[in-house]
This record gives C-alpha cells, sequence and structure tokens, in this order.
C-alpha cells in the first residue's frame, strides 16, 4: 500500500543539497538564456562551447571531464551543436576516441554570445560581489570533486576527476 502524504518524513528535505543546487542552476540559467536571446545559442550551448573552444581540439571524454556530463547526455547535446553546424567531431581515431573543434560558425556563435555573456557575468558578479563570487566559485569547484569522490566510493562513479579550464 503507499504511503499517504501524511506519513511521510519529509523533515531535513528543503537543505537537499540536490534540490538547493538545482533550483540555483535553473535561476542562473534563465538570467544567462535571457542574456543570450537574440543569439544563435543558449547559456547550455555556451558551456559546451566555451569548454570545447579553451580545450581543443578536445576529445568527448575529456570535454565530459571538464563538464562534468555522462557521455550520454554530452553525445546528445554535441549532435545538437554539430547538426547547427557550430562544432565538427572527428571520426573515431586513436584509442577509438572523437574529438570535437569549433567550426568557424561556432566561432561566429560565440563572437556574438560574449559580449552579452560579459554583460550578464558583470551585472551577477555586481550584484553578489566580485570577491564573494571568486570564492564561491574556489567552493563549488570543491564540491564537484567531493560529490564525484562521494559516488565513486559508493562503487557508482562513471565520471572521471573534474577538469578544470
Amino acid at each position: 500500500m503507499a504511503a499517504s502524504l501524511a506519513q511521510l518524513d519529509l523533515r531535513g528535505t528543503g537543505y537537499c543539497a540536490s534540490f538547493n543546487f538545482r533550483r540555483a542552476a535553473r535561476a542562473v540559467t534563465r538570467l544567462y538564456d535571457v542574456a543570450f536571446q537574440g543569439t544563435k545559442i543558449r547559456s547550455t550551448q555556451f558551456t559546451i562551447l566555451i569548454a570545447a573552444a579553451k580545450a581543443q581540439a578536445a576529445s568527448i571524454s575529456t570535454l565530459g571531464s571538464i563538464l562534468l556530463i555522462d557521455s550520454t547526455t554530452l553525445t546528445r547535446s554535441l549532435a545538437k551543436l554539430q547538426k547547427q553546424g557550430l562544432i565538427a567531431i572527428s571520426k573515431r581515431a586513436e584509442r577509438r576516441q572523437r574529438f570535437v573543434t569549433l567550426t568557424d560558425a561556432g566561432v561566429d556563435a560565440l563572437e556574438e554570445a560574449l559580449p552579452n555573456w560579459r554583460a550578464a557575468q558583470k551585472r551577477f558578479e555586481a550584484t553578489i560581489g566580485p570577491d564573494f563570487w571568486l570564492d564561491f566559485r574556489r567552493e563549488l569547484e570543491r564540491l564537484a570533486y567531493v560529490s564525484v569522490d562521494l559516488e565513486a566510493s559508493e562503487g557508482r562513479g562513471r565520471l572521471p576527476q573534474p577538469t578544470a579550464l
């Protein structure tokens, strides 16, 4: 028999890390999506293009480590970017890896989006404070490592250690 809502013990769930991170991530994503209106990309695509540009030519597994995205989700996202003509994905090379590079259209899309990103980032940092942001950014990086380690310690680790850009 299914438990009724009144029987559920929901104490402490408001402190759930996943709930709070996802909530904040959705709000921040919307902020940047608004900033990217009128460009050819969304904020989620921007992050992938930035990672690919900084690590070019990057293997798909390297991009997964940088972005902490599982290979299935990343492959699906990369296919959309490839269909838009923003990236090129090589055929399988040595060690069966495929490499991602930005196309000229991808570089143009970043060139168009970067001023919008800079404006949104400047507003964001000015609002929360640049020192707070730098400290919080370091803590976010640490939390990424902790989360990957916890997942691996439970025998469920499928993502490699995060790779910083």
